[in-house]
């Protein structure tokens, strides 16, 4: 089935080259998706619904899921090319360590754009609007933006891979048509799809955000973070701790494909390709929370042999370390009514359970500790050591 087609088309700028003129959306006719993606949908929404039940009686579920988005944050920065690792965003957001790769910035722009739309969701809905205002938190004092307009929808031509329109992999939509395709995609955000579930037609909304392309730069990232938020706003998730980022980091090259492939008129592929993603990273995400449980639980009973004023700190201590788990003297001070020497104290008694590790023995001041166990286990899902 044909999305669109491909039309000569003529601007001032580049003159006469071929671009993608994408057809009234959702089609007509429908879809006509193969019926074996209806199990795979069905079997998708088992595991995000495991998933949404264990997270729910996970205690304290708010200070994890930083962790969830950064884990994205930095594999959705790394397809489009940010070197930067996971520990390096970890290390900028506790503000420690100051000599870190420049293209962190790229991480902690895309964590500060996905919070303000998981935000911005209480009061508005998935719309033109939200998405204007998360592009620009994403893109606004970027590294490097390439004059991406920060928050505004393209005004002219742009285009993947290639030099110009002429010799591209692919030409998005001409501007005009531009704005009639994102109207039509806000249309289809919300209404109500008799023949299609609703994770099928998340990756229906995916594929068709990124074949309308509709910012100078930032349309992947962007069109990423919108899959995690039509998920919570249709209420298959009550917390965001499901993202794909890392899943099509991991196939990247066919997720490229497959994105390639959707306006080409393969869209049962490009969904069969998606919904894979959502069971394998929702049964991972699972996994994720029974391991979270049993170090907490762990932990909590470690610090139940320390002394009374210790182990009151310390219980105070060890629920934020899920959210920033890279701490150090000042840090511990901030979080108590220690000074830097009891703070110390404390961190040492931290050490002595085995609940942090100092990370660079040879330093002799400026030390910083990490809740190592804990990295890990997003470290381990996330392969980026």
């Amino acid at each position: 089935m044909k999305i669109g087609k491909y039309i000569y088309h003529k601007d001032a700028q580049w003159g006469t080259y071929k671009s993608f003129f994408p057809n009234p959306f959702p089609p007509v006719d429908g879809f006509n998706l193969l019926p074996e993606l209806i199990k795979m949908d069905s079997r998708a929404q088992h595991f995000v619904s495991k998933l949404d039940g264990i997270t729910q009686l996970l205690p304290d579920v708010d200070f994890f899921i930083f962790m969830y988005i950064l884990k994205d944050a930095t594999s959705s920065s790394q397809i489009e090319g940010t070197g930067a690792t996971m520990m390096d965003a970890l290390e900028a957001e506790a503000k420690i360590d100051a000599n870190l790769p420049d293209d962190v910035d790229d991480i902690t722009h895309y964590i500060k754009a996905l919070n303000r739309g998981i935000k911005l969701l209480e009061k508005i809905p998935i719309s033109t609007r939200l998405i204007k205002l998360m592009h620009k938190e994403l893109m606004e004092g970027g590294r490097m933006t390439h004059d991406a307009r920060a928050g505004e929808f393209r005004h002219d031509q742009n285009w993947i891979n290639g030099t110009s329109p002429h010799d591209a992999k692919y030409v998005p939509p001409p501007v005009d048509v531009m704005q009639r395709c994102l109207s039509d995609w806000e249309k289809f955000v919300h209404v109500e799809s008799n023949d299609l579930l609703p994770l099928t037609k998340a990756a229906l909304l995916h594929g068709q955000f990124e074949t309308i392309h509709p910012f100078r730069d930032g349309n992947g990232r962007t069109g990423r973070m919108l899959t995690t938020l039509y998920l919570r706003e249709t209420g298959l998730l009550s917390k965001p701790v499901l993202f794909l980022s890392s899943y099509f980091k991991k196939h990247q090259k066919v997720y490229y494909d497959r994105l390639h492939g959707y306006h080409e008129g393969a869209i049962d592929k490009w969904v069969q390709f998606f919904l894979a993603g959502i069971s394998e990273t929702a049964q991972e995400a699972i996994e994720t929370v029974h391991k979270i449980t049993k170090i907490r639980e762990r932990d909590i009973l470690k610090i139940q042999s320390m002394d009374k004023r210790s182990s009151k700190s310390a219980i105070e201590v060890l629920p934020r370390l899920f959210a920033q788990p890279i701490v150090d003297v000042t840090t511990i001070s901030e979080w108590t009514d220690f000074t830097g020497n009891g703070a110390q104290k404390l961190i040492d008694r931290f050490i002595e359970l085995e609940i942090l590790k100092l990370r660079n023995p040879e330093k002799k001041y400026g030390r910083s500790y990490i809740y190592k166990d804990y990295v890990d286990i997003f470290y381990d899902a996330h392969k980026d050591k």
